[in-house]
């Protein structure tokens, strides 16, 4: 690996958004101005580049939406022949399965963040008084 290679990262910018499409965040990405390399898939837009533009790019994406706007650092560059379909005689490229996986779970994460957002915890109801152990000692006991 040369001096070069070592700061060059990949991330995936993936949408779960009602206000903002995946072509917007496509859009963000190829109006900035940093020498990026911009690869649009089925889940979403792979972004490879130094890691001060690569940073840079995400950070407006993800100010678009920040709840529904997710990113995940790619550990192989595309064309890496490690990881390249090509070279290894098709098939879906290893950990295909996962990020299919972990992005169908984006919208219960997304709705979660929603919620926190607007969570007020003055408006939390009083938690019960606290138990002595022998008394939950009791309770357990009494329903074994």
């Amino acid at each position: 690996m040369s001096g070069e290679d070592v700061d060059e990262i990949t991330k995936i910018v993936v949408i779960d958004s009602d206000s903002v499409l995946p072509s917007d965040a496509a859009m963000k990405i190829y109006e900035s101005d940093v020498d990026i390399t911009i690869k649009e898939t089925c889940f979403g837009t792979m972004v490879t580049g130094p890691r001060d533009s690569v940073e840079k790019v995400v950070a407006e994406v993800r100010a678009l939406d920040p709840n529904h706007v997710f990113v995940k650092q790619r550990g192989f560059p595309p064309g890496d022949e490690r990881r390249c379909r090509a070279s290894r005689g098709g098939g879906p490229r290893p950990g295909f399965h996962y990020l299919r996986t972990e992005v169908a779970s984006l919208p219960i994460i997304s709705r979660a963040l929603d919620e926190y957002e607007t969570y007020n915890p003055s408006e939390k109801e009083e938690s019960p008084d606290k138990i002595s152990p022998s008394k939950l000692k009791d309770i357990i006991e009494s329903e074994l």
